[in-house]
């Protein structure tokens, strides 16, 4: 009698053991409702809302159609086990899904899938938020318009395309420098919410103007242009009104036309708009797991979609190799254990690797010499490493984990 009453207590201990982290308080007891616009960052919230944006009340969205040809992911035969090292343990990967926040997790090897996994109630149509991987995407459209002669130079001033900027220290910034985040202009950006980046998103959402009387009110310098690296969303903000002008079409379209549909883009994705209609292009850009690692793989291959060259290999290495950067752009510099290229961190391993990184945990890492690709989407407590850097050092060993497990380069 003693050994039956414990089987549904050891039942239970088992099913802890592979339950979500902080499940309940993410709202499983709820069936994880998404909230709405002012509530989507609360915790209970997070889930539904980065996985559904299009579905929160309050959020205007412009949509991205796919390809008629998708490309296809097919899955590894006899995919090798992934395990990992952290603070002087081996973990599997399952036990890193046990540890972590995470909401999905797609790893790609030549274009194989090694594997993809859902949590948190997550299915394959959720489409995942970026915040700042959408700095990434925005950086390719930059490079395929300077491909296309849309912009003559990356050294033109913003203002240039974006005139609404005109006569303002942002519009005066060259793209180059935007690009590298290196305006020198003194931006905060402490996820306080009491920074500029609060105060840009709260334009962005509720002025008539969008965050457009935020970008003109930046004035005071810090550095001289293109002297330093210091991360600040209004520079790919910026960005985003120098492709409008540019180009005279929305982010959407051109995400459509110049990315989603040539990469082979499954599904539909979207980018969540302002309250003057344009694109936040620093954060807001929203995908499907898989489709998130089809633009992994494109970057793994350069720029390449099976005989098409989709974004010009010379602008990827120029925004993806430490070694194509000047020094205070490179891993390492001042003890900076990363890089930074164009809107694409620099990964400090002896083959070249690189991320598109957003806050609260969002990720694809790229080695292209490997063919290996790991998207990570999640709904870490805290922002970023500014406030716990145990999340993010994990993920980074996890990272190392997967290339060391298909044989990629991890130092």
């Amino acid at each position: 009698m003693r050994i039956r009453a414990l089987l549904p207590a050891l039942a239970l201990a088992a099913l802890a053991a592979h339950a979500e982290p902080d499940a309940e308080r993410l709202g499983a007891d709820a069936g994880y409702p998404p909230g709405d616009s002012r509530t989507c960052a609360q915790e209970r919230y997070r889930v539904a809302c980065w996985s559904a944006l299009d579905h929160v009340r309050g959020m205007q969205v412009r949509r991205v159609a796919p390809s008629a040809a998708p490309l296809p992911l097919p899955a590894m035969a006899n995919p090798p086990a992934i395990r990992y090292r952290f603070r002087n343990l081996e973990y599997t990967l399952d036990e890193y899904l046990e540890r972590q926040r995470a909401t999905g997790i797609l790893v790609l090897k030549d274009g194989q899938v090694v594997v993809e996994r859902y949590r948190y109630g997550r299915q394959p149509d959720a489409h995942f938020l970026s915040f700042s991987m959408a700095k990434s995407v925005t950086s390719l459209l930059v490079g395929a318009a300077l491909e296309r002669g849309a912009i003559a130079s990356l050294d033109d001033p913003a203002d240039k395309y974006a005139r609404s900027l005109q006569g303002s220290a942002y519009g005066g910034t060259s793209i180059r420098d935007l690009l590298h985040m290196s305006s020198g202009l003194t931006f905060s950006e402490r996820y306080d919410g009491h920074d500029d980046v609060a105060r840009m998103g709260l334009a962005f959402a509720t002025a008539p103007d969008g965050n457009l009387s935020v970008l003109r009110s930046i004035s005071e310098r810090h550095d001289p242009p293109g002297a330093v690296f210091r991360y600040a969303s209004a520079e790919t903000e910026v960005l985003g009104r120098v492709l409008a002008g540019a180009t005279g079409k929305t982010l959407a379209e051109l995400t459509q036309d110049w990315l989603w549909q040539p990469l082979g883009a499954e599904s539909e994705a979207f980018w969540r708009i302002g309250r003057d209609g344009q694109e936040g292009a620093s954060g807001w850009f929203n995908a499907t797991l898989r489709d998130w690692g089809r633009l992994g793989l494109l970057l793994a291959l350069d720029g390449r979609a099976g005989e098409r060259q989709v974004v010009g290999r010379d602008y990827l290495l120029a925004a993806t190799d430490a070694a194509h950067q000047p020094e205070p752009f490179r891993p390492g510099y001042q003890g900076r254990g990363y890089g930074y290229g164009y809107q694409f961190w620099l990964l400090p391993y002896r083959e070249r690797s690189f991320a598109l990184q957003g806050v609260y945990g969002q990720g694809v890492f790229v080695q292209p010499a490997s063919g290996i690709v790991m998207v990570v989407t999640s709904v870490w407590k805290d922002p970023s490493a500014q406030q716990d850097p145990a999340p993010a050092a994990e993920r980074a060993a996890l990272w190392r984990g997967v290339l060391r497990s298909l044989g990629g380069a991890a130092d």
